[in-house]
C-alpha cells in the first residue's frame, strides 16, 4: 500500500501539471500560433502513437531486468522536460516536439509503473489498487484544471506562462518517486528461463481484447477535440476549462469505487457499460447545439473513463502471464497508442471536410459497437 500511495502522489502532482496545460493547448495552438484542427489532430496523433510504441518495449525490458523504479523515474522526468518545450514554443512544430517528449516519458513509465502497482497490491485487491491510483491521478487532474481556470480568469497573463507554472508540480512528482521501495523479484521457474514474448502463448481472451481495443481506438480521437467542439460552438475559454473540470471531478469520484467493484462482480460488466457511455457521449457531442448540455456530456464522459481505465489495467494484469505482466500491460498501451495516430488524424480530416460533428458520429458508432463486442469477447471475466 505504501508504494501505491507514493505512486498515486506522483501521478497526482504530474496530473496537476499536465492538466494545467491540456485544456488550454488547443486554444493556444489555434488562436496564438494559428494552427488548424487538422494540425491539432496531427500533433496529438504523432505524440500519442510514437510514444506509445515505447510502452511495450519499456515493459519488456522492465520484465527482463526485473526492475520497475528506474523506468518510472526516467519516464516522469521526461514528461517534465517536455513541458519546458511548450513554454518556449513559437510555432506548432515546437509544440509537437514538446508533446512528443512528454508522451515519450509516459511511454517509458506506464507499463513498469503499472506492474509495480500490480505487484504491490494484495491478492484479490488489484482492481482496488489500480482504482486508488487512478482516483489520485484524477484528483490531481481536477486540481490542475482548477488552477488553469484561476490563472486564465484571475492572473490573465499570456497563456504560455501557464506552461511555466506547470513545471513546479511536475518536478515535485519526480522527487516523490525516490521514496518508492521496490521489492526484489522472487525467483520462479518462469524467471529462470530466458524471457521470451510470444503472441500465440497469450490467453485467447487477452489477444481478442487487445485487437478489439485497437479497433475501438480508431474512433477514439484526442480529448482535445471535445474541448475544441465546445469552443467551436461558442463557449469562452474559461467555460471550456470548467467543462473539463466537471469531467475530471466525475472521473475522480468514480475511478476507485468502480475498479474496486470490478474485484467483486468481474471486469466485463463495467467495461461494457463504460464503452456504452462513450458511444452515447460522442453521439451527444455530434448532435448537441446547446452550451448548457456540455455540462452533462463532459460528466457522462467522466463515467466512461472511470468505468474503464483502471479496470482495463487490472484485467490485463489478471490475464497476463506473471513473468510477462509489464510486457502485456505495455502491449495494451501500445495497441491503444498506435490507434491514436490514425484516430486523431481521421478526426481532424473529418472535421475539416465533413463538418465538426462528423468525427463524433464516427466515434459514437464505434463506441456502441465496442460495448456489444466486449460482452462476447470477455466471457468468464
Amino acid at each position: 500500500m505504501f508504494n501505491i500511495i507514493l505512486l498515486g502522489i506522483t501521478s497526482l502532482l504530474t496530473d496537476i501539471s499536465s492538466e494545467m496545460v491540456y485544456p488550454i493547448l488547443p486554444v493556444f495552438l489555434i488562436t496564438v500560433l494559428g494552427a488548424s484542427p487538422a494540425i491539432l489532430g496531427l500533433i496529438e496523433g504523432i505524440a500519442e502513437s510514437s510514444a506509445s510504441l515505447l510502452k511495450v518495449f519499456s515493459g519488456y525490458f522492465s520484465d527482463k531486468i526485473k526492475l520497475r523504479k528506474p523506468f518510472t523515474i526516467i519516464g516522469y522526468a521526461g514528461s517534465t522536460f517536455g513541458k519546458l518545450f511548450l513554454y518556449i514554443s513559437q510555432s506548432w512544430g515546437m509544440v509537437l516536439c514538446g508533446r512528443v517528449i512528454d508522451r515519450f516519458g509516459k511511454g517509458v513509465r506506464t507499463a513498469p509503473r503499472d506492474a509495480l502497482i500490480a505487484e504491490s497490491a494484495k491478492e484479490g485487491k488489484r482492481g482496488a489498487a489500480f482504482g486508488l491510483h487512478r482516483a489520485m491521478d484524477t484528483l490531481g487532474a481536477t486540481a490542475g484544471v482548477a488552477i488553469a481556470y484561476f490563472l486564465v480568469t484571475r492572473f490573465k497573463g499570456p497563456l504560455r506562462d501557464v506552461f511555466l507554472f506547470s513545471l513546479i508540480p511536475a518536478f515535485l512528482g519526480v522527487l516523490v518517486l525516490f521514496f518508492v521501495r521496490e521489492k526484489k523479484a522472487q525467483e520462479n521457474p518462469a524467471s529462470s528461463k530466458r524471457l521470451e514474448f510470444r503472441w500465440r502463448a497469450l490467453d485467447k481472451r487477452l489477444k481478442l481484447f487487445l485487437v478489439f481495443t485497437f479497433i475501438f481506438t480508431l474512433g477514439n480521437s484526442s480529448n482535445q477535440f471535445l474541448l475544441l467542439r465546445a469552443k467551436n460552438l461558442g463557449s469562452p475559454l474559461a467555460q471550456v476549462i470548467l467543462f473539463y473540470l466537471v469531467y475530471n471531478i466525475v472521473y475522480a469520484l468514480v475511478a476507485y469505487p468502480a475498479s474496486r467493484l470490478s474485484d467483486k462482480i468481474g471486469r466485463k460488466k463495467l467495461l461494457v457499460l463504460g464503452y456504452f457511455f462513450y458511444g452515447l457521449v460522442y453521439l451527444g457531442f455530434a448532435l448537441n447545439k446547446s452550451l448548457n448540455m456540455f455540462w452533462v456530456l463532459f460528466g457522462v464522459y467522466g463515467l466512461y473513463i472511470g468505468f474503464t481505465e483502471g479496470v482495463e489495467k487490472a484485467l490485463v494484469a489478471d490475464i497476463a502471464p506473471v513473468n510477462l505482466r509489464a510486457t502485456a500491460i505495455g502491449l495494451h498501451a501500445t495497441f491503444v497508442g498506435i490507434g491514436l495516430l490514425p484516430a486523431s488524424l481521421l478526426a481532424g480530416l473529418l472535421w475539416k471536410f465533413l463538418g465538426a460533428a462528423a468525427p463524433f458520429y464516427f466515434g459514437g458508432i464505434l463506441g456502441i459497437a465496442a460495448s456489444i463486442g466486449l460482452w462476447f469477447i470477455l466471457r468468464g471475466v
